[in-house]
This record gives C-alpha cells, sequence and structure tokens, in this order.
C-alpha cells in the first residue's frame, strides 16, 4: 500500500531522504576498511621505494667518496693539451673569443682589485670627507691672507704717495 501511495507527500519525500542517507552511510561503512587497507598499503609501497632510491644515493655517494682521488686527480690535471676539433665555419669565432679572453685576462687584476677595494669604500669616504674639510679651511685661510695682502699693498701705495 505504500508504493501504491502518493511519493510527494512531505512525510513520504521526508522518509525517503532518510532512506538514502541511511543507504550512503552503509555504503561507506562497507567501503572504508577497504579504503584504509588501499590507502595502508600504497603508503607501504611508497615508503619502500623512498627507502630503495635513497639506498641508491647512499651507495653513489660512497663510491664517489672512494674515487675521490681519482676524482681531484682529474679535475687537476690540464685539458689544454686534448683539443675538440672545430669545424671551420667556426674559427672566425674562435678567434674573436680568444682575443675576448686575453682582453679579459688583462683587465682581470684590475677589476679584482676594485672588488678587493669594495670594503674600503667607507674609510676611503671619510677620508675624502676629513681632506675636503680641510681644503674648505684652507681656501677660507687663503682668502682671508689675499684679502690682507690687498689691504698691505694699498697701505703701502698710500704711505708711498704722503
Amino acid at each position: 500500500t505504500l508504493d501504491l501511495a502518493d511519493r510527494k507527500d512531505p512525510c513520504f519525500v521526508k522518509f525517503s531522504e532518510m532512506e538514502k542517507m541511511a543507504n550512503m552511510k552503509a555504503e561507506i561503512n562497507e567501503v572504508q576498511p577497504l579504503l584504509l587497507t588501499i590507502v595502508s598499503t600504497l603508503l607501504f609501497y611508497f615508503t619502500g621505494k623512498k627507502c630503495e632510491i635513497l639506498q641508491d644515493m647512499n651507495r653513489h655517494l660512497e663510491a664517489v667518496l672512494k674515487e675521490k682521488r681519482t676524482l681531484r686527480k682529474m679535475l687537476i690535471k690540464h685539458r689544454c693539451q686534448e683539443s675538440l676539433p672545430i669545424e671551420a665555419t667556426f674559427h672566425k669565432y674562435v678567434v674573436e673569443l680568444l682575443a675576448e679572453a686575453v682582453t679579459f685576462v688583462d683587465n682581470l687584476e684590475s677589476h679584482l682589485q676594485t672588488v678587493r677595494s669594495i670594503p674600503q669604500i667607507p674609510n676611503v669616504m671619510k677620508n675624502m670627507g676629513t681632506a675636503l674639510r680641510k681644503t674648505e679651511m684652507l681656501t677660507m685661510e687663503l682668502e682671508d691672507l689675499a684679502d690682507q695682502i690687498l689691504k698691505w699693498s694699498k697701505l703701502q701705495k698710500d704711505v708711498c704717495s704722503d
């Protein structure tokens, strides 16, 4: 009889909503343990993968440390005896590059000196300020002395003319 009744009445709408919610809760309760097992399996799998990757990296670093002396010799060894063939079309650029390299080496010492002097700039500026103040003082004294000489010269002319 309930199936034959009109389901649009408010009491039946509420009843059907509650029935849907109960069904959803039941499905969630069924799926939840399965999801937990899947998540724990995936977590275990990816943790194992990370552990393997870290072990591989560790083995590689240990091998590098064992070969440290050989690597150091390779880095110290001059490579200028070994040369790679350069196509003829690039010879012009190689010559230009060598000219640039020579210019760079020529200017390197002056650039290094400039970089070394950067920490001394505050002291240099302070000394320049002191020198500027002394120069201003000497300029004022010189102007006073010039005025005194002009006055003395005028006085001497006046004495001579009397």
